[in-house]
C-alpha cells in the first residue's frame, strides 16, 4: 500500500514564477510599446495618456484588477528568479534567501494594494 504524502507548498512559488515569466514576457514589452515607446516615435496620439486620463482609467475596478495582477506576478517571478541565481552564486542560505526575497515581494504586493486602492 502507497503513502499518501502531503502537498508542497512549492507548487505554488512555481505557478507564481511561471505565470510572471509569461505576463514579463509578453505583457510588460506591449505595455511598454504602447505608453513609452509608440507616442514618443508618433505612433499613437499623446492626449490618451495625461494624467487625467490615466488616473481616470485606472478609477475603475477592472483595470485596477489587471495592473494589480501583472505587478503581482511580475514580483513573484523576480523573487523566485532572484532565490535561483542567489543559489546559482553559491550562496547556500536558501532559507534566509527565500525569506527575504518573498518577503520583499509580498511588501511589493501589499504596497500596490495600498496605491490601487487609493486611486479614485
Amino acid at each position: 500500500m502507497s503513502a499518501v504524502s502531503k502537498p508542497s507548498p512549492k507548487a505554488i512559488f512555481w505557478f507564481l514564477f511561471a505565470a510572471g515569466g509569461t505576463v514579463c514576457a509578453f505583457v510588460l514589452p506591449a505595455m511598454i510599446f504602447i505608453t513609452g515607446i509608440g507616442p514618443a516615435i508618433g505612433l499613437f496620439d499623446q492626449s490618451g495618456l495625461s494624467y487625467p486620463s490615466i488616473y481616470g482609467f485606472f478609477s475603475l475596478w477592472i483595470p485596477k484588477l489587471a495592473l494589480f495582477g501583472i505587478i503581482f506576478l511580475a514580483l513573484w517571478h523576480a523573487a523566485h528568479r532572484l532565490r535561483v541565481c542567489a543559489h546559482d552564486f553559491g550562496i547556500r542560505a536558501d532559507s534566509i534567501v527565500a525569506l527575504t526575497l518573498y518577503g520583499l515581494a509580498t511588501i511589493g504586493t501589499l504596497a500596490t494594494i495600498i496605491a490601487l486602492l487609493r486611486i479614485g
